[in-house]
Protein backbone atom coordinates (compact mmCIF):
# COMPACT_ATOMS: atom_id res chain seq x y z
CA UNK A 1 0.00 0.00 0.00
CA UNK A 2 0.93 3.21 -0.64
CA UNK A 3 1.74 6.27 2.46
CA UNK A 4 1.06 9.55 0.90
CA UNK A 5 1.36 12.45 2.98
CA UNK A 6 -0.05 15.55 1.96
CA UNK A 7 0.47 19.49 3.22
CA UNK A 8 2.12 18.22 6.44
CA UNK A 9 3.33 20.87 8.64
CA UNK A 10 4.42 21.37 12.11
CA UNK A 11 5.81 24.50 13.70
CA UNK A 12 7.09 24.03 17.59
CA UNK A 13 6.04 26.38 20.64
CA UNK A 14 9.86 27.82 20.24
CA UNK A 15 8.98 28.94 16.50
CA UNK A 16 10.77 26.24 14.77
CA UNK A 17 9.65 25.14 11.34
CA UNK A 18 10.25 21.38 11.84
CA UNK A 19 7.56 20.77 8.44
CA UNK A 20 6.95 22.89 5.95
CA UNK A 21 4.33 21.93 3.52
CA UNK A 22 5.82 18.51 3.02
CA UNK A 23 3.65 16.25 0.35
CA UNK A 24 5.39 12.84 -0.49
CA UNK A 25 4.20 9.65 -2.03
CA UNK A 26 5.86 6.30 -0.24
CA UNK A 27 5.26 3.04 -2.20
CA UNK A 28 5.77 -0.51 -1.15
CA UNK A 29 9.29 -1.65 -0.54
CA UNK A 30 12.24 0.63 0.81
CA UNK A 31 12.14 4.15 1.20
CA UNK A 32 15.33 6.85 1.86
CA UNK A 33 14.06 9.72 3.85
CA UNK A 34 17.55 11.84 3.62
CA UNK A 35 18.87 14.59 5.25
CA UNK A 36 20.86 16.12 8.05
CA UNK A 37 20.41 16.20 11.97
CA UNK A 38 17.87 18.77 12.16
CA UNK A 39 16.22 18.27 9.42
CA UNK A 40 12.69 17.44 10.45
CA UNK A 41 13.32 13.61 9.87
CA UNK A 42 12.74 12.64 13.44
CA UNK A 43 9.78 15.09 13.39
CA UNK A 44 7.96 13.50 10.82
CA UNK A 45 8.61 10.09 11.67
CA UNK A 46 6.81 10.51 14.67
CA UNK A 47 3.95 12.10 13.52
CA UNK A 48 3.72 8.94 10.90
CA UNK A 49 3.98 6.37 14.29
CA UNK A 50 0.80 8.48 15.63
CA UNK A 51 3.44 9.32 18.78
CA UNK A 52 3.09 13.79 17.69
CA UNK A 53 0.49 15.70 16.08
CA UNK A 54 0.88 17.94 13.33
CA UNK A 55 -0.51 21.72 12.98
CA UNK A 56 -2.17 20.48 9.50
CA UNK A 57 -2.05 18.48 6.76
CA UNK A 58 -3.18 14.17 5.72
CA UNK A 59 -1.81 10.95 6.21
CA UNK A 60 -3.39 7.74 4.37
CA UNK A 61 -1.72 4.57 4.28
CA UNK A 62 -4.22 2.54 1.95
CA UNK A 63 -7.48 3.98 3.00
CA UNK A 64 -6.53 4.23 6.48
CA UNK A 65 -6.59 7.87 8.32
CA UNK A 66 -2.92 7.77 9.89
CA UNK A 67 -3.66 10.81 11.49
CA UNK A 68 -7.29 10.28 13.07
CA UNK A 69 -7.78 6.71 13.49
CA UNK A 70 -4.30 5.95 15.17
CA UNK A 71 -5.12 2.97 17.02
CA UNK A 72 -5.61 0.68 13.54
CA UNK A 73 -2.25 2.23 12.33
CA UNK A 74 -0.47 0.98 15.40
CA UNK A 75 -2.13 -2.48 14.82
CA UNK A 76 -0.24 -2.02 11.44
CA UNK A 77 2.94 -0.28 12.71
CA UNK A 78 6.46 -1.13 13.40
CA UNK A 79 8.70 1.36 15.06
CA UNK A 80 12.35 1.26 16.05
CA UNK A 81 13.14 4.85 17.15
CA UNK A 82 16.17 6.83 17.14
CA UNK A 83 16.74 6.50 20.78
CA UNK A 84 15.86 2.86 21.69
CA UNK A 85 15.28 2.36 25.30
CA UNK A 86 16.03 -1.37 26.79
CA UNK A 87 15.69 -2.90 30.46
CA UNK A 88 19.28 -4.01 31.03
CA UNK A 89 18.19 -6.83 33.55
CA UNK A 90 15.61 -8.28 30.91
CA UNK A 91 16.53 -10.95 28.48
CA UNK A 92 15.84 -10.69 24.78
CA UNK A 93 13.35 -13.42 25.09
CA UNK A 94 11.27 -12.43 27.90
CA UNK A 95 11.31 -8.51 26.58
CA UNK A 96 10.16 -9.87 23.27
CA UNK A 97 7.15 -12.06 24.89
CA UNK A 98 6.14 -8.95 26.83
CA UNK A 99 6.11 -6.97 24.15
CA UNK A 100 4.34 -9.88 21.94
CA UNK A 101 1.41 -9.85 24.52
CA UNK A 102 1.08 -6.27 24.08
CA UNK A 103 0.75 -6.77 20.49
CA UNK A 104 -2.44 -9.17 21.34
CA UNK A 105 -0.32 -12.66 20.91
CA UNK A 106 -2.38 -14.00 23.86
CA UNK A 107 -2.54 -17.76 22.87
CA UNK A 108 1.38 -18.57 24.95
CA UNK A 109 2.57 -22.01 22.25
CA UNK A 110 1.94 -19.17 19.11
CA UNK A 111 3.64 -16.34 20.81
CA UNK A 112 7.04 -18.87 21.16
CA UNK A 113 6.39 -19.35 17.87
CA UNK A 114 6.36 -16.11 16.53
CA UNK A 115 9.89 -14.86 18.70
CA UNK A 116 11.34 -17.90 17.85
CA UNK A 117 11.20 -17.13 14.33
CA UNK A 118 11.79 -13.46 14.91
CA UNK A 119 14.85 -14.16 17.18
CA UNK A 120 15.85 -16.42 14.05
CA UNK A 121 15.53 -14.22 11.64
CA UNK A 122 17.59 -11.13 13.08
CA UNK A 123 20.25 -13.43 14.41
CA UNK A 124 19.37 -13.24 17.79
CA UNK A 125 18.34 -16.80 18.90
CA UNK A 126 21.36 -18.35 20.04
CA UNK A 127 21.90 -15.18 22.79
CA UNK A 128 17.80 -15.34 23.62
CA UNK A 129 18.55 -16.18 27.17
CA UNK A 130 21.24 -13.18 27.12
CA UNK A 131 20.68 -10.37 29.26
CA UNK A 132 19.99 -7.03 26.80
CA UNK A 133 22.11 -4.80 28.85
CA UNK A 134 25.14 -6.69 27.30
CA UNK A 135 23.83 -6.39 24.21
CA UNK A 136 26.20 -4.69 21.78
CA UNK A 137 24.94 -1.87 19.82
CA UNK A 138 24.53 -3.87 16.62
CA UNK A 139 22.74 -6.60 18.56
CA UNK A 140 20.53 -3.95 20.06
CA UNK A 141 19.48 -2.79 16.65
CA UNK A 142 18.55 -5.76 15.76
CA UNK A 143 16.50 -6.57 18.57
CA UNK A 144 14.52 -3.23 18.14
CA UNK A 145 13.68 -4.39 14.19
CA UNK A 146 12.82 -7.57 16.11
CA UNK A 147 10.28 -5.81 18.19
CA UNK A 148 9.27 -3.53 15.16
CA UNK A 149 8.16 -7.26 13.29
CA UNK A 150 5.72 -8.40 16.34
CA UNK A 151 2.49 -8.17 14.31
CA UNK A 152 3.38 -8.76 11.17
CA UNK A 153 3.60 -4.95 10.17
CA UNK A 154 3.16 -3.25 6.64
CA UNK A 155 4.24 -0.10 7.87
CA UNK A 156 7.62 0.17 9.30
CA UNK A 157 9.48 3.16 10.23
CA UNK A 158 13.09 3.12 11.51
CA UNK A 159 15.15 6.34 12.47
CA UNK A 160 18.60 6.31 12.14
CA UNK A 161 19.12 2.31 12.86
CA UNK A 162 22.92 2.48 12.03
CA UNK A 163 24.24 5.75 13.39
CA UNK A 164 27.31 4.50 15.79
CA UNK A 165 27.54 0.94 14.21
CA UNK A 166 31.08 -0.65 13.15
CA UNK A 167 31.18 -1.38 9.45
CA UNK A 168 30.53 -5.66 10.55
CA UNK A 169 27.38 -4.58 12.37
CA UNK A 170 25.94 -1.77 9.95
CA UNK A 171 26.23 -4.70 6.82
CA UNK A 172 24.50 -7.05 9.05
CA UNK A 173 21.43 -4.50 9.29
CA UNK A 174 21.61 -3.91 6.25
CA UNK A 175 20.81 -7.84 5.31
CA UNK A 176 18.62 -7.80 7.77
CA UNK A 177 16.60 -4.53 6.47
CA UNK A 178 16.60 -6.04 2.53
CA UNK A 179 15.44 -9.22 3.53
CA UNK A 180 11.95 -6.94 5.61
CA UNK A 181 11.36 -4.79 2.61
CA UNK A 182 10.05 -6.57 -0.30
CA UNK A 183 6.11 -6.65 0.77
CA UNK A 184 6.03 -4.41 3.26
CA UNK A 185 6.58 -0.38 3.06
CA UNK A 186 9.56 0.47 4.60
CA UNK A 187 10.49 4.02 5.91
CA UNK A 188 14.39 4.37 6.31
CA UNK A 189 14.88 7.82 7.87
CA UNK A 190 19.05 8.73 7.92
CA UNK A 191 21.69 11.15 7.70
CA UNK A 192 24.00 8.33 5.74
CA UNK A 193 24.01 8.48 2.64
CA UNK A 194 25.02 5.10 1.99
CA UNK A 195 22.27 3.91 3.85
CA UNK A 196 20.33 4.89 1.34
CA UNK A 197 22.29 3.95 -1.75
CA UNK A 198 22.68 0.35 -0.61
CA UNK A 199 19.12 -0.15 0.47
CA UNK A 200 16.04 2.25 -1.28
CA UNK A 201 15.37 2.24 -4.70
CA UNK A 202 13.06 5.27 -3.87
CA UNK A 203 13.92 8.38 -1.91
CA UNK A 204 13.82 11.54 -0.50
CA UNK A 205 15.24 14.65 0.36
CA UNK A 206 14.54 17.21 3.21
CA UNK A 207 16.82 19.26 4.92
CA UNK A 208 15.29 22.40 6.99
CA UNK A 209 11.58 21.41 7.35
CA UNK A 210 11.69 21.49 3.40
CA UNK A 211 11.16 18.68 0.95
CA UNK A 212 13.86 19.76 -1.81
CA UNK A 213 14.60 16.47 -4.14
CA UNK A 214 12.06 12.96 -4.08
CA UNK A 215 12.28 10.50 -7.05
CA UNK A 216 14.16 6.82 -7.75
CA UNK A 217 17.29 6.63 -6.52
CA UNK A 218 19.07 5.22 -9.37
CA UNK A 219 17.11 8.10 -11.66
CA UNK A 220 18.02 10.54 -9.42
CA UNK A 221 21.80 9.42 -9.84
CA UNK A 222 21.91 8.95 -13.40
CA UNK A 223 20.27 12.54 -13.87
CA UNK A 224 23.29 14.12 -12.10
CA UNK A 225 26.18 11.92 -13.03
CA UNK A 226 27.28 14.26 -16.44
CA UNK A 227 27.25 17.68 -14.35
CA UNK A 228 30.33 16.39 -11.76
CA UNK A 229 33.43 17.48 -12.34
CA UNK A 230 36.49 16.55 -9.90
CA UNK A 231 39.98 17.47 -9.05
CA UNK A 232 42.87 16.97 -6.80
CA UNK A 233 43.89 20.15 -4.93
CA UNK A 234 46.13 22.19 -2.32
CA UNK A 235 44.22 22.56 0.42
CA UNK A 236 45.47 25.93 0.30
CA UNK A 237 43.49 26.72 -2.94
CA UNK A 238 40.34 25.85 -1.83
CA UNK A 239 39.12 29.12 -1.49
CA UNK A 240 40.33 30.18 -4.32
CA UNK A 241 37.95 27.44 -6.29
CA UNK A 242 35.04 28.34 -4.06
CA UNK A 243 35.28 31.42 -5.49
CA UNK A 244 35.54 30.30 -8.94
CA UNK A 245 33.07 26.99 -9.07
CA UNK A 246 30.70 25.80 -7.44
CA UNK A 247 32.00 23.15 -5.00
CA UNK A 248 29.69 21.03 -3.86
CA UNK A 249 31.98 18.87 -1.55
CA UNK A 250 35.53 18.40 0.01
CA UNK A 251 37.09 15.61 1.06
CA UNK A 252 40.13 13.69 1.60
CA UNK A 253 41.81 10.72 -0.33
CA UNK A 254 44.72 8.73 0.37
CA UNK A 255 45.63 12.19 2.21
CA UNK A 256 44.88 14.70 -0.94
CA UNK A 257 42.12 16.66 -1.14
CA UNK A 258 39.29 15.66 -3.64
CA UNK A 259 36.49 18.35 -4.51
CA UNK A 260 34.11 17.97 -6.54
CA UNK A 261 32.15 20.76 -8.65
CA UNK A 262 28.95 20.66 -9.81
CA UNK A 263 28.30 22.51 -13.15
CA UNK A 264 26.02 21.78 -16.89
CA UNK A 265 29.35 22.34 -18.82
CA UNK A 266 33.62 21.32 -18.30
CA UNK A 267 34.30 24.07 -15.64
CA UNK A 268 38.05 24.19 -16.74
CA UNK A 269 40.67 24.99 -14.58
CA UNK A 270 42.36 21.37 -14.43
CA UNK A 271 38.60 19.34 -13.71
CA UNK A 272 38.06 16.19 -15.09
CA UNK A 273 34.31 14.54 -15.46
CA UNK A 274 33.33 12.24 -12.29
CA UNK A 275 30.80 9.54 -12.43
CA UNK A 276 28.20 11.00 -10.31
CA UNK A 277 26.96 9.15 -7.15
CA UNK A 278 24.21 9.85 -4.79
CA UNK A 279 26.63 11.89 -1.96
CA UNK A 280 26.71 13.84 -4.99
CA UNK A 281 23.14 14.35 -5.66
CA UNK A 282 22.96 14.98 -1.87
CA UNK A 283 25.32 17.27 -1.66
CA UNK A 284 24.46 19.14 -4.41
CA UNK A 285 20.81 19.26 -3.16
CA UNK A 286 21.16 20.28 -0.03
CA UNK A 287 23.35 23.26 -1.28
CA UNK A 288 20.68 24.35 -3.13
CA UNK A 289 22.10 23.46 -6.83
CA UNK A 290 20.46 20.49 -7.49
CA UNK A 291 17.13 20.29 -9.78
CA UNK A 292 16.84 16.84 -11.25
CA UNK A 293 17.37 17.25 -14.66
CA UNK A 294 18.21 14.24 -17.19
CA UNK A 295 21.69 14.29 -18.89
CA UNK A 296 21.44 14.42 -22.34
Amino acid sequence: MELRIRNLSKTYANGVVALNDISLTIPTGMFGLLGPNGAGKSTLMRILATLQECDRGSVFFGDLDVLDDKDEVRRLLGYLPQDFGLYPKVTAYEMLDHFAVLKGLSHRARRREVIDGLLQQTNLFDVRNQKLGTFSGGMRQRFGIAQALLGDPRLIIVDEPTAGLDPQERVRFHNLLSDIGDERTVILSTHIVSDVADLCSNMAIINKGELLLTGATQQLIDDISCKIWARFIDKRELSYFQQRHTIISTRLLSGRTLIHAYSDNDPGDGFEEAIGDLEDVYFATIAGRHVAEACD
